[in-house]
């Protein structure tokens, strides 16, 4: 009697405890039966995504490895390109050149995102003009004072030709304008954003999937950069997040691919600031 109440109640705990584990997502099922390694680089815009992604597969499944890594869209697709890494991110769709260079390239968009200018919370400056974003960026205007601001020299940061949250900055907020070559240069949105939390008469831009208080972002030409008005149309510097391959993914790349596409991955970009593609 004793020994079959002990089994009753081993079993009840037994019972308890895994029903009290979270349930696997579908999304997630599908890597049950996969094994191996997968590394990622490129855009920075990507890497809280890619970031929470890797850490939910590995937590589930131990026996799959993912890294993720930044160095920008350019360096992403060169990667990939090259076969250094089985993904690479990039801010921008790939260019002729780089299709020149690597025909077998795949691209799979997961997400939109829109590029804000930014300044220092203590700048009393809130909103600019596209025309008087392009004269500062160009080197027209050079004190803040002439944009309604403090009697300062405006610190402009910028990032290098690679990023691609400079390529959407550069085409569709400055109309492929110049800018200053004092310019500072930043290696990521997170540097972008660390750099111009520190300057007060700083000028930057970054995703807006990455802003929070430690900057403010300024309203252009009378419309907040937020993605609400990124998905109805009104905030125009926007751009699409892609996933590239050297070719067809291979099995275990393939899944992370469409994971990041899936519910799971939809709540992480949502939840981040970015507007998931259907």
């Amino acid at each position: 009697m004793r020994s079959r109440l002990l089994s009753g109640l081993c079993l009840a705990i037994f019972l308890t405890f895994f029903s009290s584990l979270p349930a696997v997502s579908e999304e997630l099922n599908q890597f049950a039966n996969l094994q191996g390694e997968i590394d990622i680089a490129g855009g920075t815009a990507h890497i809280p995504v890619m970031k929470d992604a890797a850490r939910k597969i590995m937590t589930q499944y131990p026996h799959i490895n993912i890294t993720v890594a930044g160095g920008g869209s350019g360096v992403g697709i060169q990667k990939v390109g090259e076969g250094l890494v089985g993904i690479g991110n990039a801010g921008r769709p790939v260019s002729s050149k780089e299709l020149s260079q690597y025909p077998q390239m795949i691209s799979f968009p997961f997400a939109v995102d829109g590029v804000a200018p930014i300044v220092n919370p203590v700048n009393k400056i809130d909103n600019l003009s596209s025309a008087q974003i392009k004269d500062i960026f160009s080197g027209g205007i050079s004190n803040w004072k002439d944009v309604g601001g403090d009697d300062a020299a405006i610190h402009i940061y910028s990032r290098d030709e690679a990023s691609g949250t400079r390529s959407v900055f550069w085409k569709k907020c400055l109309s492929r304008g110049d800018i200053v070559e004092s310019a500072n240069i930043v290696p990521s949105n997170g540097a972008m954003k660390i750099a111009v939390s520190r300057d007060h008469y700083a000028l930057g831009y970054m995703s807006i999937g990455h802003l929070d208080e430690t900057v403010k972002a300024v309203v252009l030409d009378n419309v907040a950069p937020t993605q609400e008005n990124a998905i109805n149309g009104l905030y125009p510097v926007i751009r699409k997040l892609f996933m590239n391959t050297n070719g067809a993914p291979k099995p275990l790349v393939n899944a992370f691919i469409n994971y990041i596409s899936g519910a799971d991955g939809a709540a992480s970009i949502t939840s981040h600031g970015y507007i998931p593609l259907k």
